[in-house]
């Protein structure tokens, strides 16, 4: 095993001082929605499949009552596994109609 040793003393030595090898908070740009804002995207994305992101981004205010990027709610909808998609645009057909389609393709194929 290749491990370098000033690895080893760094992981001893923080283990030593806060008794867990987890990582420290880093710096950087805090979240501008709380867990249960994002928990609440998820649910009203859920509830109604055809609402945008903008329109979501509109309605919904982050901490100290600011607004969020359309880019936020479709990063928040993303980590919760919803993927956008497009309704389908054309008639809607039923088995009848398939089979009926089917039969005048195999009539005039020849």
């Amino acid at each position: 095993m290749n491990v370098n040793r000033t690895t080893i003393f760094r992981l001893r030595q923080r283990l030593h001082e806060t008794n867990t090898l987890s990582d420290r908070p880093r710096s950087g740009r805090p979240r501008c929605t709380t867990q249960r804002q994002d928990r609440n995207l998820v649910r009203n994305h859920m509830n109604n499949r055809f609402l945008s992101a903008s329109a979501s981004s509109r309605q919904t205010r982050g901490r100290k009552n600011q607004r969020i990027s359309a880019n936020t709610v479709r990063g928040r909808l993303s980590t919760s596994g919803i993927r956008a998609r497009r309704p389908y645009i054309g008639p809607i057909l039923t088995q009848r109609h398939r089979h009926q389609r089917t039969l005048w393709a195999q009539e005039h194929a020849a």
